[in-house]
This record gives C-alpha cells, structure tokens and sequence, in this order.
C-alpha cells in the first residue's frame, strides 16, 4: 500500500458541513438523472452519494477552475466536500469492511421473514501505477478524509494486472453484486479512484409472500405488463401534495428508508426526485395506516452510466479536456486528465426489503496519452483491397471482398 505516512482516518468535526453537502448530492442525482434524457419506460438506478464521493476525492487533486467546476457542478460547500463526507460516513452507520455475502432466506409456507438489522458499507479506494509520484498531500487527504490507501498496480502490464485487481476489489466491496467497474483501462492509465457502495436491509415490516399477486402494471404509453405485486396494510409514513404522494418504508433497526414517490395527474417519475419535492415530502411525511400495492423489481446488473458523457451536460468540461484539466494537486510530473468516468449501480426489492450495490470509477490519464481514434473505418460491407510495395507503390495483390463468408 502506497499511503502518506503515518496517517490513519480521522475523527470528523461534528460541525462539518453535512448539510449543504447533501444538499448539493440531492440535486446532483436529479441533475444526472435529467442529463441522461432517462426513458420514461426506461428503468434507472444510480447512487448520487457514490458518485460525490468518487469526485470528492479527485476534487483533492484538483487545482485552479477544473477544482471550481468540480465544487459547482457538484454543489460542494466552500470549505470542500472532504470532511462532511467523512462525518456522513459516520452518521449513516457505514462499516468499513466488506459486507458479507449472504443467502437468500429459505421460509415455509405461510412463515414471516424476521428482520434483521441492515449491512451498509461504503468504501474508497485509489489505485495508482507501479512507481508513480503522487503528492503526499493528496494521499493524506484521502486516507484521512476517504480512508483511502492507495494500492500500487501495474496499468500497461499484459497480464490485465490492473484491471484484475481493481475488479476483485469491487466484487469483495459489493458482495459480488457487481463484478467489474470498467470495460478497458488504457496502458496509459496513472491513477484510479474508486468509490462502492452496498446495503442490504430488511423493511421494519416485510411482506407476506402468500399475499403478493400477479397484477397489471400501467406503463406510460398506455400498455399494461403483468408483474408480481405485493401488498400490507401498515401504519406508514404518507404525504400528498400538488401532483404528488408518498409513502415511506421504514427499514429494520435503523434510520433508514425507502421513499415510493408516486406522481398525480400530469406530473412525471423523474420531477419527483427534485430537489424542492424531496425536502417536501420529507417535512410532509406522518404516520397514517396505508394500503400499499408495490411491486418486485430487479435491475440495474449490466448497466452503465458513461459520467463522462454527461457530466459535462452540466457544465462540469474541464476536468475530461486534456488541454486545460488542472489535477496537479495529484502529481508534478505531468498534466492529467479524466480519461474515464462510469458508475455502475443496481437494486432488487422483493417482500423482504432491498438489496443494492454501486460504484463509480474515474480514470486518470496524462494528457499525452493517445486520444484515441479521430475517425472509425467499419469494413462491413463490400470492399476493395490491394497489398501494395508501399516504395513504388507496385500492387502484389488487388481484390474484392463481397462476402468474407464464400471460400
């Protein structure tokens, strides 16, 4: 492990700026989730605190306006986002080990599921190319702030050392609901930063699988799908308001909680998750005895989200522009920039509660790195070739291919 010296995670100040950095987490979701231009019969999960804290993180090695685009776009409070979301960490009751894999529950006919308290783990992670002088005051920063240690692998390596490593960290943080964070890593790759995030939590009250139908569900084109659909009666938290209601459900031995937003009349899935609705329904919310149909889900295990595609969307260019990203804070040896940033995240609610994993991966390159391809060649259709002396320009061989499959 390549740390700073000496340097574990510290206590957080209890007046870190929480707040405002939740605050600035919430919007971002919602922004991203608008950036996206998200399907309205298309199914989307991400986690905007993964994704904060991923930048978080690179934000320590940000300088000049790449840093001040960062803060922006991300709504980080004037004093950064290091310290609050080490104190979030703390107030979520996030462990900091690996949560378990644990079976499916096996129950009899008729038999109740007994809750039981929630695993949730966040973890942080830097891994940093064989011999590559990172700035000590990065690496502080993120071992006290992250409880990040950076782990020193070789990204140009043929064996997909690298890759193979940054995998298995992944597996191990998200009780292999997510198995790898990138498709490729360049050679050329000098750092990445890691962020994952797992819960697994049983609702304070589960559903009685005897009870759960198959039912129609309503898509927004005005098709109907059949899916199972659960059902209690329970004392929850509801709230209603202009366009909306929402129901909450309390997860077991904890302050945690799924919100179900459910739009009225013209209203769409996505305005609900704005970040005025949210402190809305959560001040609006109390305790009223509710008839709740909600169905299974299960989505989420292929997807990815390309955040360098659509941070930018929102203003956030220079820390992917290769010419003008200012990441010295990280290294003096040369000029970096974000070659790659993904976040993959997933979810499964049945009668017992929920299951989810994310992760959000940025990876930084220098800027003489190769750009990659500037025009791309598909020989899918009929084509001519010719092996040429290319001296004389003399043809060895001229052809055609019409179809490669005729011998």
């Amino acid at each position: 492990m390549l740390v700073a010296e000496g340097v574990s995670r510290v206590e957080p100040a209890a007046d870190s700026q929480v707040g405002p950095a939740v605050t600035g987490m919430t919007k971002l979701g919602y922004d991203l989730l608008r950036a996206m231009e998200t399907d309205a019969d298309g199914n989307v999960v991400l986690s905007p605190l993964s994704i904060a804290y991923a930048f978080g993180m690179a934000e320590a090695g940000a300088a000049g306006d790449t840093r001040k685009q960062i803060d922006a776009t991300f709504g980080f409070p004037g004093g950064g986002p290091h310290a609050p979301f080490n104190l979030l960490t703390r107030q979520v009751g996030a462990q900091d080990t690996p949560p378990p894999r644990t079976p499916p529950t096996t129950l009899e006919p008729g038999e109740r599921h007994k809750p039981r308290p929630p695993i949730l783990a966040i973890a942080n992670g830097l891994f940093v190319q064989h011999d590559y002088p990172v700035k000590q005051d990065f690496l502080r920063t993120l071992a006290e702030q992250y409880g990040a240690g950076a782990r020193t692998v070789d990204f140009g390596g043929s064996s997909g050392d690298a890759a193979n490593v940054i995998n298995d960290w992944v597996q191990k943080q998200t009780a292999d609901r997510i198995e790898k964070l990138f498709d490729r890593l360049d050679p050329d790759t000098r750092l990445v930063l890691a962020n994952a995030v797992y819960l697994k939590a049983d609702w304070a009250s589960s559903f009685e699988r005897s009870a759960t139908e198959d039912k129609p569900f309503h898509l927004a084109g005005g098709r109907n799908v059949t899916v199972p659909m659960m059902s209690q009666q329970a004392s929850l938290g509801y709230a209603k308001g202009d366009g909306w209601q929402a129901v909450e459900l309390p997860y077991a031995d904890s302050d945690l909680a799924m919100w179900v937003l459910l739009p009225i009349g013209s209203s769409e899935p996505l305005d609900l998750l704005a970040p005025a609705t949210m402190a809305e329904v959560g001040n609006a919310l109390r305790p009223k005895r509710v008839d709740l149909t909600l169905p299974r889900w299960d989505f989420g295990k292929d997807d990815q989200i390309a955040l360098g595609t659509v941070l930018p969307r929102l203003g956030m260019t220079l820390p992917f522009d290769r010419n003008r990203a200012d990441f010295s804070g990280m290294t003096d040896t040369e000029k970096l920039y974000i070659a790659q940033a993904v976040h993959r995240a997933n979810i499964t609610v049945d009668e017992d509660g929920t299951e989810a994993a994310a992760v959000t991966g940025i990876a930084i390159e220098p800027d003489s790195a190769d750009p990659g391809p500037e025009v791309t060649v598909r020989a899918d259709r009929p084509f001519a070739f010719a092996v040429v002396h290319k001296p004389t320009g003399a043809p060895l061989f001229i052809g055609q291919v019409a179809d490669p499959t005729q011998k």
